[in-house]
């Protein structure tokens, strides 16, 4: 799979506004400011594809991209307490909507920052996950950040703070070194070779 012939697709505000399921979708979830399009950008070997910004709150849309035979959606960043309610219930219902719909999901991979817990909207997010029976990753951002004595107390940490850690896939990534973008692009691999 060549990753640097993905190409930005569309933006979308509204669920109404979706477009149809016509192919398998690898989605990208996780709190305002935790990494999701900078890990877009490094995974697919592109500086700019995915807008990264400096403000939290910035993804406000559903962002799809064509690589070859499947579809990546950038969901928007929740729990950014900065934004209006209505604002919010409207990020919720496209989030919801998206997830919700039936769409043709391969994997969500689902982003959690390595140097904290996971926060109330995280463990909601993972909740909804394995409760709707949706398959996904854990990927921990910011990996460099942290110490390699950190790293293993966090890891312990995180077997208390998320439910059924040890059944769940993880993987530890940075967008700084490059760590954990190769098994990413190997899961995506994968799952659109099944989905051809």
């Amino acid at each position: 799979m060549n990753f640097n012939t993905a190409e930005f697709y569309r933006s979308f505000g509204e669920y109404s506004q979706l477009p149809p399921s016509d192919r398998m979708e690898i989605a990208f979830s996780g709190r305002s400011n935790v990494g999701k399009s900078s890990l877009i950008n490094k995974v697919l070997g592109r500086r700019n594809i995915a807008r990264v910004s400096s403000m939290p709150g910035k993804t406000a849309t559903i962002n799809f991209f064509t690589l070859e035979n499947i579809y990546l959606a950038d969901l928007p960043g929740y729990g950014y307490a900065k934004v209006a309610k209505s604002e919010k219930q409207r990020w919720a219902g496209l989030i919801d909507g998206y997830l919700k719909s039936g769409r043709d999901i391969g994997v969500i991979f689902q982003l959690i920052d390595y140097r904290h817990p996971p926060t109330r909207d995280d463990l909601m997010m993972i909740d909804f996950m394995i409760e709707s029976e949706l398959p996904f990753v854990i990927v921990f951002t910011k990996a460099d950040k942290l110490t390699k004595r950190e790293r293993e107390e966090r890891m312990t940490a995180f077997g208390e703070e998320i439910p059924f850690f040890k059944d769940i896939t993880h993987v530890d990534f940075s967008a700084e070194t490059g760590e954990g973008a190769e098994e990413i692009r190997r899961i995506i691999e994968e799952l659109a070779e099944e989905g051809s």
